[in-house]
């Protein structure tokens, strides 16, 4: 019996964040009553209360639904080829965050207003640049200063979020676009790493 009961708990506590994500997503986080949440999730309001002690618990708990961006280097390294290596984790990072972009734009614009969802987006953009200066590293582009690789992967953690918190509105992908960006990157480390003549 209790061990149907922590199904019956996890499947409430899931309908509940599926409807506050629905609802947020709509209608905003200040203009949604966590009654009209439990109304949608089928639930009693004092079961939301239950698992999310303040309304701001849910968007705490809306930010872990993202997926995972931690793509594992040796999956998209391409070694002594740094504009496919990064061509093949922007994709990666593409097809795990494409799932959630009405997530995603929910979160980028409740950042503005709730410092718990900024810091937690900060945090996961702190983990991209990292990721990125893997890649660039393992690409093998030997005699880059870590200063250049840091930036390039600034450049490019800022691209892939920018794209991602506003995917939700884009009309065309413009994958051209993203393809300059990345060239470009390469080709500037590329540059940068080459001995002077």
């Amino acid at each position: 019996m209790a061990r149907g009961r922590t199904g019956e708990d996890a499947s409430a506590k899931e309908r509940i964040l599926t409807a506050a994500e629905a609802l947020f997503a709509e209608h905003g986080f200040d203009a949604t009553p966590t009654s009209r949440i439990a109304e949608q999730a089928g639930v009693p309001k004092g079961l939301v209360h239950y698992y999310f002690k303040r309304k701001t618990d849910l968007l705490s708990a809306l930010v872990e639904r993202l997926p995972d961006e931690h793509v594992e280097t040796s999956r998209v390294v391409v070694p002594g080829d740094l504009a496919e290596s990064l061509r093949r984790l922007v994709s990666e990072l593409d097809q795990r965050l494409g799932a959630s972009q009405v997530l995603s734009h929910l979160l980028w614009r409740e950042a503005d207003t709730h410092h718990a969802v900024r810091d937690a987006l900060q945090d996961r953009f702190k983990v991209l640049v990292r990721q990125v200066e893997a890649v660039i590293l393992a690409a093998g582009v030997g005699g880059l200063a870590m200063t250049d690789v840091e930036s390039a992967a600034g450049l490019l953690a800022l691209a892939v979020s920018y794209r991602h918190s506003v995917a939700r509105h884009a009309e065309d992908d413009q994958p051209e676009q993203m393809e300059r960006e990345l060239t470009f990157i390469a080709r500037a480390l590329t540059f940068r790493a080459a001995p002077a003549t």
